[in-house]
C-alpha cells in the first residue's frame, strides 16, 4: 500500500465518525473513542479473518477456542463446561450449543467428571486433537499475517499497552 502525507487520505472510518461528532458535539472529548472505536472495529475484523481461515477446516472461531482450551491444558485434554466457559468467555447456552456441535462432529466426547459425578466434562477425541493441532497452526499464522503492518517492537509495545488496558477494565 502506498503511503501519502495527506491526512485526509489516511483517515479511517473512526476518523470520519469522530469528525462528524466534532461538528455536532464539539464539547465532547473524543480522545478515548478514537481508541475504543478502533479496538471494536479491529476486533470484528480479526474475528472475521479468523473465521475465514478456519472455515475450510469446518470450524468457527468459538469451536477453535474451545478445542484450543482443551488442547493447551495437556493430558487428559479434559475440562468441565464451567472451566471452558470461564476460559473462552461465552454464555452457558452458547457453550452447550458449541459442545453439542463438537460432540456431533466427533471432536470431543463427554465423560463423567471425576470431581463431580452429577456432571460431565468435555474431552478431546483423537480426531479433535488432530484437527486442533492443524487449526491452531493455521490460526497462529493468520494472526501473524494480521499484524504484518507492525514491527516486532511495535507488536511488543502494543501487547503491553493492551494488557495494561485489559487489566484496568477487569472487575
Amino acid at each position: 500500500m502506498r503511503q501519502t502525507s495527506d491526512p485526509a487520505a489516511q483517515a479511517d472510518r473512526t476518523d470520519r465518525l469522530l469528525a462528524e461528532w466534532r461538528i455536532e458535539r464539539p464539547d465532547l472529548d473524543a480522545t478515548a473513542m478514537a481508541v475504543v472505536g478502533r479496538l471494536l472495529s479491529i476486533g470484528r475484523q480479526l474475528e472475521a479473518r479468523a473465521n475465514a481461515v478456519l472455515k475450510p477446516l469446518g470450524l468457527h472461531y468459538t469451536d477453535l477456542d474451545v478445542l484450543a482450551t482443551l488442547r493447551r491444558g495437556g493430558r487428559p485434554w479434559r475440562r468441565t463446561p464451567t472451566e471452558l466457559r470461564d476460559s473462552v468467555l461465552i454464555t452457558s447456552g452458547a457453550m452447550t450449543a458449541c459442545l453439542d456441535r463438537l460432540e456431533r462432529n466427533g471432536l470431543i466426547a463427554r465423560v463423567a467428571d471425576p470431581g463431580d459425578r452429577r456432571s460431565s466434562a468435555a474431552e478431546l477425541t483423537r480426531a479433535g486433537r488432530t484437527l486442533i493441532d492443524k487449526a491452531i497452526a493455521v490460526r497462529f499464522a493468520e494472526a501473524t499475517d494480521a499484524l504484518g503492518a507492525l514491527s516486532a517492537s511495535e507488536r511488543l509495545r502494543l501487547a503491553g499497552l493492551l494488557k495494561t488496558l485489559g487489566r484496568s477494565l477487569e472487575s
